[in-house]
């Protein structure tokens, strides 16, 4: 099961700007190979924060003004939102241990009943 949304820019302030929890939003392009490098990685934690953080995607060749209006200068870029802010950008490959600390930051795991 895909957990990543793939958006386009009518889609973008419903989908991630109104959202009332936490959003990652990779920017990509198809023909770029440190996206397509990124993907494997996205998945994963698209689905270990399934119900924490919504995941989508936005094609800046579809999107062109999505892409000018957040400044996307080179791709992949990540960024996070929460309340129609951005509250962190990774551009290139961010390190996969730094963009998990990020989310777990933004969407704490619920604590464990404990026995």
């Amino acid at each position: 099961m895909n957990d990543i949304i793939q958006l386009n820019e009518s889609e973008f302030a419903s989908q991630v700007l109104q959202a009332p929890g936490p959003v990652l939003v990779d920017f990509y392009a198809p023909w770029c190979g440190p996206c397509k490098m990124l993907s494997p990685l996205l998945e994963q934690l698209a689905a270990e924060f399934r119900a924490r953080v919504k995941f989508v995607k936005v094609n800046v060749d579809d999107a062109p003004g999505l892409a000018m209006r957040h400044q996307i200068t080179g791709v992949p870029t990540v960024m996070l939102f929460r309340g129609g802010l951005v509250l962190d950008t990774f551009v290139g490959l961010p390190n996969p241990r730094t963009l998990k600390r990020r989310l777990e930051e933004l969407a704490p795991a619920p604590a464990a009943a404990t026995a």
